[in-house]
């Protein structure tokens, strides 16, 4: 696709119905010359909308209304550039953990976790959030993650965690301000609760840090693995990470973490990872499938906020 396909298409099936801001500023850019020549020099892992709006936050810069977010872009290039070169999107949301809930408790325990595309490791924490799926219940205390379940039961209880770790090409660090910022400025503009809850997360992280270790998802998945502690069921998961893997390298991995002692929990889009036979999707939002071992179960929203389980 083109940039300006990228941005439009962001607008329609990710940005819409969820935030008015970035839905408008992605139209924008994608019908303005300028700006697309010069998201057009970067690399094209580097011309993601999600980058480019957090970059521009991160920095001070406006982003509720097109025009001022376009003076503010091109009057300010060489920093919005220089930090679209260096940083990632890194969106470390811990509602996730919801949709990952039902599978991690069905598993074996105890737990030994390997998140790939860790970030700060905020999804490491599944057995230490609450969570409500509709009237029920799981957990105490801070942050409560809600989730619309359809098609599964809420799991009864969490799943006992004895071992995490995550694997990252550039892992960050929840007790590091800056690197919370740059966390806070990738959360969408209207989404408030969503800030709440990282605050609250970070700081269940931080009283704790896992083990984050930087390394290539191929290359040194396996080495980190096999740090998993005996008598503990190994389980490796990922979501909305492998979008940013080149196609053959993205092959490479399923086919590595498929060989893996234990299991394997993939929350991607379905044009990441294929799957034959996938029912048709409710509504038209961009959604995840979430599988274990090879197997899609069920459909998720990208933010953890629903499951829709496959009958």
């Amino acid at each position: 696709m083109t940039t300006s396909e990228i941005y439009a298409g962001f607008a329609a099936r990710e940005a819409r119905g969820v935030s008015r801001a970035y839905e408008r500023l992605a139209l924008a850019v994608s019908r303005d010359r300028e700006m697309l020549a010069l998201l057009g020099a970067l690399p094209p892992a580097k011309r993601q909308p999600n980058l480019l709006f957090g970059v521009v936050r991160f920095l001070g810069g406006p982003v509720e209304d097109p025009a001022a977010f376009r003076d503010h872009v091109l009057g300010n290039w060489p920093a919005v550039e220089a930090e679209m070169r260096t940083r990632s999107v890194q969106t470390n949301e811990p509602g996730r953990c919801a949709v990952l809930l039902p599978v991690l408790a069905a598993l074996p325990q105890p737990l030994a976790l390997l998140e790939v595309g860790a970030s700060a490791g905020l999804c490491l924490y599944p057995d230490r959030y609450a969570y409500r799926y509709g009237e029920h219940l799981v957990g105490s205390g801070e942050p409560v993650l809600d989730c619309a379940a359809t098609g599964v039961a809420p799991p009864a209880r969490l799943p006992r965690v004895v071992w995490r770790a995550g694997l990252d090409l550039n892992p960050l660090d929840v007790t590091d301000p800056a690197d919370v910022a740059w966390l806070d400025a990738l959360i969408w503009p209207e989404h408030v609760h969503r800030r709440a809850r990282l605050r609250a997360a970070a700081s269940v992280a931080a009283a704790e840090p896992p083990l984050l270790v930087r390394g290539d998802l191929v290359d040194d998945l396996a080495a980190l693995a096999a740090r998993a502690p005996r008598g503990a069921t190994p389980v490796v998961f990922h979501t909305s990470v492998l979008y940013q893997v080149p196609a053959p390298r993205r092959q490479a991995f399923a086919e590595l973490a498929r060989g893996l002692p234990g299991h394997w929990i993939a929350n991607e889009a379905p044009d990441v990872l294929a799957y034959a036979g996938l029912p048709r999707p409710p509504g038209t939002a961009l959604l995840n499938v979430l599988a274990l071992d090879g197997t899609p179960l069920a459909y998720t929203r990208s933010h953890g906020q629903a499951i829709a389980w496959f009958a």
